[in-house]
Parts: structure tokens; sequence; C-alpha cells
């Protein structure tokens, strides 16, 4: 399952999330999006948990909680196109 992480700080790396993500069962990926010209964090990460089950369970306990100061978001992934206008729109106000 395929799980949404946002509200992430630059010094969120990786293995913090992963970390994070392991106490409730197998983690298969990792991605934290970054800007292709600056490699810098878009604030935003996905997971992949094999287990819906690990995966809810991950979503119920880690939806704001708090890594390096930051309270993280955490939720179901939608498909790749809605989340790119939900962040777009949250970032820039607009209907995009």
């Amino acid at each position: 399952m395929k799980i949404y992480v946002g509200n992430l700080s630059d010094e969120i790396g990786k293995r913090d999330l992963e970390s994070a993500f392991k106490e409730y069962g197998k983690v298969t990926s990792v991605k934290i999006k970054k800007d292709a010209f600056t490699e810098k964090s878009k604030g935003y990460a996905f997971v992949i948990m094999l287990s819906p089950a690990e995966a809810e369970a991950a979503i119920k306990g880690l939806d704001g909680s708090e890594i390096k100061g930051q309270k993280l978001k955490v939720g179901e992934a939608r498909s790749d196109t809605q989340q790119w206008k939900s962040i777009r729109r949250r970032n820039h106000g607009g209907p995009f």
C-alpha cells in the first residue's frame, strides 16, 4: 500500500521515515520527493508497505506525530495525478 507523508522538514531523511514506519511493519520503499534543480525536499514523501493492515496501523499511528519538530500528515496515497493537483492547489491557492 502506498502512503503519502506530508509536512516534512528539510532535516527529515529517508532513514528517519523508514525507522518510524518500521515500527508498524515491513517497509519496501521510501521516496522523498526533491526539486530537480536544488535537490531540496519538496516537503512530502511516499512510503510503500506490502501489508494493508500494517499500512493502516502506520497511518493511524503516525498521522499527527512529530519528527524533527514537524507534525506529519500521513494518509493513503491517491493517484499521482490527484496527489499532484492537491499539492499544487494547497501550495498556490489555485484550482490547477
